[in-house]
């Protein structure tokens, strides 16, 4: 079995569409989709995944099945409950003008500075009872997201046990999710047993990048899920399309043009 991450184009946050940027990105993917031999698309209910996705579903023929839990991961840190949450945050803490609390903010969008000091944020299993996590409503939604997945792999004959898979019934399907960075790397640290800390910090992946994972059984009855390729953007690169820097943060801090 086969699958396809692929990030939405360069967004338009605002309007939860694409850029005229990300429609052109989403063209080019478009123009290499049938490459990919893809069975079944699955797309986030967000606007900017869902006009990603409708450029390669015409060219491919297909109806996409839209799921909720695709959508980006929507986990926030409130701030407000301690100054340890606070530093985990504090370039970009905002205040409200009507309440005077700070606004919640996106729970993996945490500083250098606070991380490397919390080790344990990227410990398979100690992330859950973080301090920070604690100041989060990130349990029960990443639990929600891991235990829908599991269901639609388990649909595909693949059915979670321990760190492996038990092959009810193998397949060669081909299945494609348009969707999201955040989402995209919670699913990808479940399937390679790691919190999803390590992804969300250490990985960057540009809009319309196509990341590949598929089944492996060295033993008969078991499944492992293994990573081909994270974040390709060749179709942009066949295409002359520099990939967008959305999702990406300053190489060098003085560069003022870039997000800080």
């Amino acid at each position: 079995m086969r699958l396809l991450f692929i990030r939405h184009g360069d967004p338009d946050y605002e309007n939860d569409t694409l850029t005229p940027k990300g429609h052109r990105e989403a063209k080019l993917l478009s123009d290499i989709i049938s490459d990919f031999h893809i069975d079944e698309v699955y797309e986030s209910p967000l606007g900017r995944a869902r006009d990603t996705a409708a450029y390669s579903c015409k060219a491919l023929g297909i109806t996409p099945k839209t799921l909720d839990w695709l959508m980006e991961f929507p986990a926030e840190a409130d701030p407000n409950i301690s100054e340890d949450v606070r530093r985990a945050y504090a370039n970009e803490l905002i205040r409200s003008e009507v309440t005077g609390e700070y606004n919640k903010h996106i729970v993996w969008d945490i500083l250098p500075s606070y991380y490397m000091n919390h080790p344990e944020l990227f410990d398979r299993n100690q992330w859950r009872d973080c301090e920070l996590i604690k100041a989060t409503n990130m349990i029960p939604l990443y639990d929600n997201v891991v235990g829908e997945f599991e269901k639609l792999l388990a649909s595909y004959g693949y059915e979670r046990s321990g760190m492996a898979f038990k092959v009810r019934e193998s397949n060669d399907k081909t299945i494609a999710f348009f969707c999201h960075f955040g989402l995209s790397s919670l699913l990808l640290s479940y399937l390679w047993n790691t919190s999803p800390f390590v992804i969300w910090q250490f990985g960057a992946f540009a809009p319309t990048s196509v990341t590949e994972v598929v089944t492996e059984e060295r033993e008969k009855g078991i499944a492992t899920f293994r990573t081909l390729r994270v974040g390709d953007i060749t179709h942009l690169r066949l295409g002359n399309e520099a990939p967008s820097f959305s999702a990406r943060f300053c190489e060098l801090y003085e560069n003022e043009d870039e997000r800080h």
